[in-house]
C-alpha cells in the first residue's frame, strides 16, 4: 500500500477523528511495551477496536504509525508546556512550574518512558529524522533561555547556565527515577512506587534544581 503520513486526528470529522485517536492511543501503548520491531498491527487494531486495514489506510505502514505516534507525543508535551504560560510568571515561579511539570508528565505517562527506551536502543533514528519533533523542542529551549535571562536580571539566577543542559538535567532526574524505581526500591529497601515517596522525590527534584540556579 502507498505510504501515507497522518497528522493528529481531524477535529472536522468526529468519526474519523475518534478512530485515529483510538489507533494512536493503542499504538502508543503497544510501541511503548514492545518497540517498533516487536509491536504487532493486529494487536494495535484489537486495542483500538478497529479493522487492521483501517490502520494501513490512515497511516500507510507500521513504521509510519510509529513515527506519527512519537510526533504526537512530543507535540502533546509541548502543548501542555505552553498551557503553563511560563512567560506570564515570575522567573523563579516559571522555572519551578516547568520542573514540576516535567516530573508530573512522566508520573502520569509511563508509556513515554517505554517509547524513549526503545527509540534510544535503536539509535533514535525516527526522532533524529523527524523535523516535526525538532521544531517542537526549539520553542521550549528558547523559553527556558528567556526565563533564565529574566532571572539573571532580577539576580535570582546565576550566570552561565546553558538552557539545553538545564533541561537535560531536570528531565534526567525525573526520567531516571521513573525508569528505574523498581530496581532502586529493591536495592534500597524503600518502596519508591508509593505515593508519598513519589511526592517526596518530586519536592526534592524541584528544590535541588532551583538551588542549582541560584547565585
Amino acid at each position: 500500500m502507498p505510504s501515507r503520513r497522518a497528522a493528529a486526528p481531524s477535529p472536522n470529522d468526529p468519526e474519523q477523528g475518534a478512530a485515529r485517536a483510538a489507533i494512536l492511543e493503542a499504538a502508543r501503548a503497544e510501541f511503548a511495551a514492545k518497540g517498533l520491531a516487536g509491536a504487532r498491527v493486529n494487536e494495535i487494531a484489537a486495542r483500538a477496536g478497529v479493522n487492521k486495514q483501517l490502520i494501513y489506510y490512515y497511516y500507510g505502514s507500521k513504521e509510519d504509525l510509529y513515527r506519527t505516534a512519537l510526533e504526537v507525543v512530543y507535540s502533546e508535551i509541548r502543548s501542555l508546556e505552553r498551557d503553563l504560560h511560563l512567560g506570564d510568571m515570575a522567573p523563579a515561579e516559571a522555572m519551578a512550574a516547568l520542573i514540576g511539570f516535567s516530573f508530573d508528565y512522566l508520573a502520569r505517562h509511563p508509556d513515554f518512558i517505554g517509547l524513549l527506551n526503545h527509540e534510544n536502543a535503536h539509535g533514535a533514528v525516527h526522532v533524529r529524522d523527524s523535523r516535526a519533533i525538532r521544531e517542537t523542542n526549539s520553542p521550549l529551549i528558547e523559553l527556558i533561555a528567556r526565563t533564565l535571562k529574566r532571572g539573571i536580571a532580577a539576580r535570582l539566577f546565576r550566570k552561565g547556565i546553558d538552557p539545553v543542559e538545564l533541561y537535560v538535567s531536570v528531565a534526567g532526574m525525573s526520567y531516571f527515577f521513573f525508569s528505574n524505581r523498581l530496581t532502586l526500591s529493591s536495592i534500597f529497601g524503600r518502596d519508591l512506587t508509593e505515593g508519598r515517596a513519589v511526592e517526596s522525590y518530586r519536592r526534592h527534584v524541584v528544590e535541588f534544581a532551583m538551588a542549582g540556579l541560584r547565585p
